[in-house]
C-alpha cells in the first residue's frame, strides 16, 4: 500500500490546459526539430510509459552532435512548455534575455546545457497538462513515476547511463522524494531551495495556516490537467489541520538519500524553502554533499551560478576529475550585512560547530539585556492590531549565523489561543531599517529572519528538538485556560547577519504578518482580545542568538 492510500484524498476539477495559459499551451503535438544555430535537437511530447501503463509526456533537448550524454531532469507541475518564466516578475532580477524559449519555469536552460554535452528533459508529471492520470503532489506515486523516467532515460541510445536532477523550488522539492527511492541510474542531484517538510514549511507555519500562498499555488499554478482531477490541497489543509498521515506521506525519508548532492539554500526564503533545504542537508546520508547558502534572489542566483552547477555535474555525471569540485568546501555561506552586500566564507559543517549560543532577556521597557530582569513584569497588546518591540545595541562587531529561538511566557485575554508572528530586524547606527531581499516573487523590504507560532501547537517533539531549535509535534491542540500563563518556544528560521558596533537588533512580536507581502499572507488567525507577555523573575523570556566568534 502506498502511503497516500492510508487516507481519503479530495480532488477538484482543476483548470483545462486550454483555458489555464491558453496563449502558451501548444496542446499535444509530438514533433521534432533541429535548432542548427544552437546545435540542439528538440523533441516534443515524447511519451514514456509508467509501470502501471500511464503515459507521461516530456520535451527532450539534446546535442545535435551524435554521442552518448548525461541527462538532467526538471520535474514539476508548472508546464514543460513554459507557460510563464522566471523573468515574468520584474523584481526577480531575471531578465527575459537570461533565458531561452526552451527553458521551463525554474528549470535548467537547454541553450546553456546542450552545447556543454547534456540532455535536458522537461516533464509534465502524471495528470499535469497533457499527461495521463490524476494530478497529485509530493506523493509516493509521483516519486515512483520519476524513478521510472530516470530508468527509461538511462536506456536511450543517446544516454551515457547517468541521470541527474536539477531545478528550483518544486523542482528541488521533488528531488528529495525521488532520491530517497535510490533509482539505480540517478547519479547526482542539485536541489536549489526545496521544502522538505510539507506541513511545517509550506502549509502551516508554527501551526498557523499559510493560506494565501497555498491558495495561489493550488488554485493557479498547480492545477492545469486534462484529466480534470487535481488533488485539492486547499481542502486537504482544511481537513488535516494537524500533522498526520496525510502530511507525513508527502515528506521524503531523507536518511535514505545517498546520491551526491549539491544543495543550495538561501537566507531570503523564510516561509518557504530556507528551513527545509538546510534540514535536508543535515539529514541526507550522502558522503559527497555540498551546501551553498546565499542571501539573494533565488531565481537570479540560480541563473548566475550555472557554471558551479556544471562543475558539479561534470564530476558526477561525466566522471571529470575536476579540481574545482574535488576541493570544494562542504559548506559555503554568505554572511549578510545588508541588501545584496555580504561576504562568502567556507565552512566545514552546518550548523557551525563553534557557535556560542547567547541569551538576551526581554525587559518590559522594550530592551534586551544580557542579564535577566529580577522583577516580574508584563506587556499587554491588542491581539489583532498591537505590536511589541525589543532592542539591543551591539557594543562590538557581532556575527549571528544559524538558528535562533525565542522563549516567551504568554497569556490570552479574551481568547483560548494565540497566533504569534516574530521578526528579527537590523537597524544601522543612524537608526534606519536595514532591508534584505525575500522570497518567491522577490519582495525587497524584508526583515532578517521570521518565526511563527500558534500557541495551542506549542507541544515540543522532545526527540527532534535541539536546545537552539524547537521542533513542534503539531499532533494536538492545547487550548489555553482562563488566566493560564504558559511557556512557549518559537523557532526562528536560520539566518546570517553581521552587526557593526553601535548597530541594533530589534525583536518584533505581534499577532499579524510582519512581512506584508500579500502572497505570503496568513489571514486565518485565531487572534482576538489581548496578548500578555511575561518577563523577569521566574519568567525567563529570552532570545537565544547564534553568536559566531570573530577572529
Amino acid at each position: 500500500m502506498k502511503s497516500e492510500e492510508k487516507f481519503e484524498t479530495f480532488f477538484w476539477e482543476g483548470i483545462s490546459p486550454t483555458l489555464g495559459f491558453a496563449p502558451r499551451y501548444p496542446g499535444y503535438k509530438p514533433r521534432a526539430k533541429v535548432d542548427r544555430e544552437r546545435g540542439i535537437i528538440c523533441e516534443y511530447d515524447v511519451a514514456v510509459n509508467m509501470r502501471d501503463g500511464i503515459k507521461i509526456y516530456s520535451d527532450i533537448f539534446r546535442p545535435e552532435k551524435e554521442g552518448r550524454y548525461p541527462a538532467l531532469i526538471a520535474w514539476g507541475p508548472y508546464g514543460k512548455h513554459t507557460p510563464f518564466s522566471d523573468a515574468s516578475h520584474p523584481a526577480s532580477g531575471v531578465a527575459p534575455s537570461d533565458m531561452s524559449e526552451y527553458c521551463a519555469f525554474e528549470a535548467p536552460d537547454p541553450v546553456y546545457w546542450c552545447p556543454h554535452g547534456y540532455v535536458i528533459i522537461n516533464v509534465d508529471p502524471r495528470g499535469a497538462w497533457g499527461s495521463e492520470g490524476v494530478l497529485t503532489f509530493m506523493t509516493e506515486q509521483e516519486a515512483e513515476d520519476c524513478y521510472d523516467l530516470i530508468e527509461w532515460v538511462a536506456k536511450q541510445p543517446w544516454s551515457n547511463g547517468k541521470v541527474g536532477m536539477a531545478g528550483v523550488s518544486y523542482l528541488a522539492w521533488t528531488q528529495w522524494r525521488v532520491a530517497a527511492l535510490n533509482p539505480p541510474h540517478l547519479a547526482a542531484i542539485s536541489p536549489w531551495e526545496g521544502v522538505s517538510d510539507f506541513y511545517r514549511e509550506f502549509a502551516f507555519h508554527g501551526g498557523i495556516p499559510s493560506n494565501l500562498f497555498l491558495w495561489l499555488l493550488a488554485r493557479e499554478a498547480f492545477c492545469c490537467s486534462n484529466s480534470r482531477r487535481v488533488e485539492d490541497l486547499v481542502r486537504m489543509a482544511k481537513e488535516h489541520p494537524l500533522f498526520d498521515d496525510y502530511w507525513a506521506s508527502k515528506n521524503a525519508d531523507l536518511t535514505r538519500i545517498t546520491v551526491p548532492a549539491f544543495i543550495v539554500a538561501s537566507w531570503s526564503d523564510h516561509g518557504l524553502h530556507t528551513r527545509g533545504t538546510l534540514e535536508a542537508f543535515k539529514k541526507i546520508a550522502s558522503t559527497d554533499k555540498y551546501l551553498l547558502i546565499h542571501g539573494r534572489k533565488k531565481w537570479q542566483f540560480f541563473r548566475q551560478m550555472v557554471d558551479l552547477q556544471k562543475q558539479f555535474f561534470d564530476r558526477y555525471l561525466k566522471g571529470v576529475d575536476n579540481n574545482e569540485v574535488k576541493y570544494w568546501p562542504k559548506v559555503r555561506l554568505e554572511v549578510r550585512e545588508r541588501y545584496y552586500f555580504g561576504n562568502f566564507r567556507s565552512e566545514n559543517e552546518w550548523p557551525l560547530a563553534r557557535t556560542q549560543y547567547t541569551k538576551l532577556f526581554l525587559n518590559a521597557d522594550g530592551t534586551l539585556t544580557n542579564n535577566p530582569p529580577k522583577k516580574e513584569n508584563s506587556i499587554c497588546y491588542d491581539a489583532k492590531t498591537g505590536t511589541t518591540q525589543f532592542e539591543y545595541k551591539f557594543n562590538d562587531k557581532t556575527e549571528l549565523t544559524g538558528y535562533m529561538k525565542l522563549k516567551l511566557w504568554v497569556q490570552a485575554k479574551g481568547s483560548d489561543d494565540i497566533d504569534l508572528f516574530i521578526a528579527i530586524e537590523k537597524y544601522d547606527r543612524a537608526g534606519d531599517f536595514v532591508r534584505f531581499p525575500h522570497t518567491v516573487l522577490m519582495y525587497d523590504y524584508a526583515p532578517a529572519a521570521l518565526g511563527w507560532l500558534r500557541v495551542s501547537h506549542r507541544e515540543l517533539d522532545e526527540e527532534k528538538s535541539m536546545p537552539y531549535q524547537p521542533v513542534l509535534k503539531h499532533q494536538r491542540e492545547l487550548k489555553l485556560k482562563l488566566g493560564e500563563i504558559v511557556p512557549i518556544e518559537i523557532e526562528i528560521w536560520p539566518s546570517s547577519i553581521l552587526f557593526e558596533r553601535g548597530e541594533k537588533l530589534r525583536l518584533v512580536v505581534q499577532g499579524r504578518d510582519i512581512l506584508t507581502y500579500a502572497a505570503f499572507g496568513h489571514t486565518e488567525t485565531v487572534n482576538k482580545g489581548e496578548h500578555i507577555m511575561y518577563m523577569g523573575g521566574k519568567y525567563d523570556s529570552h532570545l537565544l542568538m547564534p553568536v559566531i566568534p570573530i577572529a
